[in-house]
């Protein structure tokens, strides 16, 4: 592909994921505060909805308020294992949104007051607001695992499944583990943010050992579930590069075949399903996830005691008028799988500019928008081998639908299924390319 049509392909990709505000007027004439607008939250979602409410209306006063002056990006983080991404790479600062006007507050939210239309903080500071956007992200279920608990995750047995020191940590273990050793990588049920994080992880694990002097390895992957996102091209891809199943270095056992983990003896390195024990050298173990604590606190996880149910045309919060639940701790559509929104990074860019959208049309008077919901998902398995996923959603009806003519996944094989052929790797090579080329955009796309 040449640098004319990759610099076509990546300015689409931008396009296309900032589509459902493009129809939206900016409101650029304010003399005064118009209204003031409250963001919780500063990874992907949070941020992309502070700047795009800044852009489309500087008549709006708006707060951020994030406890870590660096959001470290988890998706790629994966390629922080192999050695393949700096994770320097992957991190963002603030400066940018406050340059753009953003309030940008470094403290953590103690209480939300979704009556009294209040937020308060750690250091005594209460903010007051007419719209709140909530984008807490995840916690974190130690208790589901016998054995687990939050400080094991951060000194024994990382689950870097927020990217940053135990990424790290998981990186330092992986280096230290003998040839010939085992990594264990235990998946929870779900729905968890990024479902085809930890088969990549997989990949990218095996990828290090390949490269590394530990060509005798085995990576194990203990799964809740019974299948998973992405499942042929993943299967493809391992059985091509690392061996999969017995005897390969790659193995994965699901839910049916006892991969369910229910405990973990972290003195003995081992996990155990009921019946069976396994052991390892490293233990990658995911607790399962719910919407972040301030979420649950305020009232709005009122779906199944764990995850935010929001209104389809614009992410308001089913519990509590004025109140917008964006990224991973929102759910869209069956958490069975029918219409389910994913728990991903582009997701959560596209909720926020539907959000600001809907709400700069709102304060303004304007008709609101009509949102289309966009996600795109690569997986890096090597240095020249990635794939992807697109998912477009609209509303009709109040509900999610989803959008056939437009999404679609990377092809496992070409020609018919009669006579399948190969997908040359270049294919495969570029989509690593898009993969570095849609990270810098969505990073420069929230903070910049």
């Amino acid at each position: 592909m040449s640098s004319i049509d990759r610099r076509n392909f990546l300015k689409t990709l931008t396009a296309a994921a900032g589509a459902s505000v493009l129809s939206i007027p900016k409101a650029w004439s304010a003399s005064a505060i118009k209204a003031r607008v409250v963001v919780i939250g500063g990874g992907f979602g949070g941020a992309t909805a502070a700047r795009y409410l800044r852009m489309l209306d500087p008549g709006i006063e708006v707060t951020l308020i994030e406890r870590g002056t660096r959001y470290t990006s988890c998706p790629l983080s994966n390629e922080v294992l192999s050695g393949s991404r700096d994770i320097k790479s992957l991190q963002a600062g603030y400066q940018g949104l406050a340059r753009r006007g953003v309030q940008v507050v470094h403290n953590e939210v103690t209480q939300v007051d979704p009556v009294g239309k209040k937020v308060s903080t750690a250091e005594g500071n209460s903010f007051s607001y007419d719209a709140l956007v909530m984008a807490p992200g995840v916690d974190f279920d130690y208790g589901a695992f016998k054995g687990l608990t939050a400080e094991l995750s951060e000194t024994r047995l990382p689950h870097a499944w927020k990217a940053g020191p135990q990424t790290l940590l998981l990186k330092q273990q992986l280096e230290d583990m003998p040839d010939g050793g085992r990594f264990i990588i235990v998946v929870p049920k779900g729905p968890f943010r990024c479902p085809p994080g930890p088969y990549e992880r997989a990949a990218q694990v095996a990828m290090y050992c390949q490269h590394h002097g530990k060509k005798k390895s085995k990576i194990l992957i203990l799964d809740s579930n019974d299948s998973f996102s992405k499942r042929p091209l993943f299967e493809e891809a391992w059985k091509a590069l690392y061996g999969y199943g017995q005897g390969g270095m790659i193995e994965w056992v699901a839910a049916a075949n006892g991969g369910k983990v229910e405990e973990v003896n972290p003195s003995a390195m081992t996990c155990l399903n009921g019946f069976d024990e396994f052991k390892g050298n490293v233990i990658n173990i995911i607790p399962p996830h719910r919407a972040g604590k301030i979420a649950r606190d305020a009232g709005l996880a009122n779906f199944k005691d764990a995850w935010c149910a929001v209104k389809p045309e614009n992410m308001e919060s089913t519990a509590h008028k004025d109140v917008y639940v964006i990224g991973d701790a929102c759910v869209g559509g069956d958490l069975a799988g029918n219409n389910a929104f994913p728990k991903s990074a582009h997701m959560a860019n596209s909720q926020a500019k539907i959000v600001a959208a809907s709400l700069v049309a709102k304060i303004n008077g304007m008709p609101q928008p009509t949102p289309v919901y966009t996600n795109t998902c690569y997986s890096v398995v090597a240095h020249d081998w990635g794939f992807s996923v697109v998912h477009l959603f609209r509303v009709e009806n109040g509900q999610w639908v989803y959008i056939k003519e437009g999404s679609g996944i990377s092809p496992v094989t070409f020609g018919t299924k009669e006579a399948p052929r190969p997908v040359p790797r270049i294919y495969r090579k570029m989509e690593v390319d898009y993969a570095d080329g849609w990270l810098r955009n969505i990073l420069s796309d929230g903070f910049s």
